[in-house]
């Protein structure tokens, strides 16, 4: 695949269509199946914006193996979504529960939320809304989420209960968030998740992130879409707006990359 990094030319049309992912780690494991799903869903070229990254926060600086990156709701995208043209615009929120495990409450993880879902209802067409793994999150053992907790979130020291107790309090919010700003709701599936009870798997990501990309497409996708090792390196190898790397602070003019097909991907 041939891609032009860091170029204001966009490639053989100018996007007339926008897409703004908001996540974190399935998001980030995902991006490529993501972006391909995005461009099958609405077609080519798109103008990608993504705010992702594992252990992302939406309201707080986070840090994981030395990298440190900002809240989603303060980090360089909503800046440069205001400087950039309106055109057709259709938005994803997802990986929601992170925040609970850094011992965020609910009321301020939706505090949050609301200022995103804030900014985006004016510009966007569809937005999607994907609610937590709940069905997962309940169905562990107490030996199985300390697992994880000191894999994924080492520094947590909540107990399965009250974990428990935010998720459905945190996802309740959500549902009431989303009727709010008239989203899209898409409830993960159980069988899209393994032992890993918060993340995909990833034979199952093209289905999955069809089914949570639905509301996009018209029709419905027909064929999932196809993997591709070399895109899903490309897309992990680019660098976002502002980031800090083992204490030192990196920026990159944004969009980082655009595609043959002219569609532009910005990383926040």
């Amino acid at each position: 695949m041939v891609v032009s990094k860091n170029k204001t030319s966009p490639g053989p049309t100018t996007p007339s269509r926008r897409v703004i992912l908001l996540g974190a780690s399935n998001l980030t494991r995902g991006i490529s199946t993501v972006v391909e799903t995005a461009r099958l869903s609405w077609g080519t070229p798109l103008d990608i914006m993504s705010a992702l990254g594992h252990g992302r926060s939406y309201g707080k600086p986070t840090r994981v193996l030395g990298r440190s990156l900002p809240g989603i709701v303060d980090c360089g995208l909503w800046q440069d979504l205001a400087a950039r043209p309106r055109i057709d615009t259709t938005a994803l929120v997802t990986d929601v529960g992170n925040d609970i495990l850094f011992d965020v409450p609910p009321t301020t993880v939706i505090t949050w939320l609301d200022r995103c879902l804030e900014r985006l209802a004016p510009v966007t067409q569809s937005l999607v809304i994907s609610e937590l793994p709940l069905t997962n999150i309940a169905q562990l053992s107490t030996a199985r989420f300390r697992l994880f907790r000191t894999i994924l979130f080492p520094r947590s020291r909540m107990t399965l209960s009250e974990v428990n107790r935010r998720a459905e309090e945190l996802n309740q919010k959500l549902l009431q968030l989303a009727s709010r700003y008239q989203a899209h709701v898409v409830t993960p599936v159980r069988a899209w998740y393994g032992f890993d009870p918060i993340h995909i798997k990833m034979r199952y990501w093209p289905t999955a992130w069809a089914q949570i990309m639905k509301p996009w497409s018209q029709p419905t996708l027909v064929h999932p879409a196809r993997g591709s090792f070399f895109r899903w390196l490309f897309l992990r190898c680019l660098i976002p707006h502002q980031r800090r790397l083992f204490g030192f602070v990196q920026r990159k003019q944004q969009p980082a990359a655009t595609l043959p097909d002219g569609s532009q991907i910005s990383l926040y």
